[in-house]
């Protein structure tokens, strides 16, 4: 199969090369075995929602793309973007969008990389590369969206460092917390803000009002022994 990036990362002081192709339906006893290795390392269980073998056979069967890298024959980190089935628990109402735009939205789903492999960037390589695939057809879709546990810190940040923004903070999934993120692949970069504040990441209710209120969460930062979310409008 073909590669779409080649690169160098470190394990344990030694160097390794590396490559990133499309994944398909073949690698998906290797996909489950990833995220089965991540899942058994959290310490807390509820900030990763874990795709099921249909989830993702679903992405792998036309519905989507997902991408791995690779050492060697080994599957060590893939990253997915799902085309979601438009119904009630569709993000794209959770952000305000009308029921035309919906199949503009396509999801930034699941993102994982052993443990051992941490440390490399690798989950900001698989994004610029399966970002690069919506810009090839920019007509196709405008919105990527997803969720996001609060004080899941390398996700949280993974999702700034590609200038996607917080739109809403509610429950989903049966109950769990979650920050919803876009990022507008229409929108004005340049954009000129009015105001900005920080808010603790704990404290819910000031950060639901005031993105009922049209802010944005757009960076994050931790100080005082605490983690703030920064807001813009």
């Amino acid at each position: 199969m073909n590669n779409i990036y080649k690169g160098i990362l470190n394990k344990h002081g030694k160097s390794y090369p590396y490559s990133v192709r499309k994944l398909t339906a073949d690698y998906l006893p290797n996909i489950l075995h990833v995220q089965e290795q991540v899942v058994q390392h959290l310490i807390e269980k509820d900030v990763l929602q874990p795709l099921s073998s249909e989830e993702f056979q679903f992405i792998l069967d036309g519905n989507g793309l997902m991408i791995g890298a690779f050492v060697g024959d080994e599957l060590i980190a893939f990253r997915a973007l799902l085309v979601p089935v438009i119904d009630e628990e569709h993000l794209g109402w959770d952000i305000g969008l009308s029921k035309k735009e919906l199949p503009r939205v396509i999801y930034q789903e699941i993102s994982n990389v052993l443990p051992e492999y941490r440390g490399n960037q690798l989950q900001k390589t698989l994004a610029s590369l399966i970002m690069q695939d919506l810009y090839t057809d920019p007509h196709r879709y405008r919105y990527v969206c997803c969720t996001v546990a609060p004080f899941n810190i390398p996700s949280l940040k993974d999702k700034f460092i590609q200038g996607m923004k917080i739109k809403a903070l509610k429950q989903k999934y049966g109950g769990a917390m979650r920050y919803i993120f876009v990022k507008d692949l229409e929108e004005d970069e340049k954009k000129l803000w009015n105001e900005t504040l920080a808010i603790r990441m704990d404290d819910f209710g000031a950060q639901q009002k005031k993105l009922a209120e049209g802010w944005q969460g757009f960076k994050m930062e931790e100080y005082e022994g605490h983690v703030w979310v920064h807001y813009r409008i």
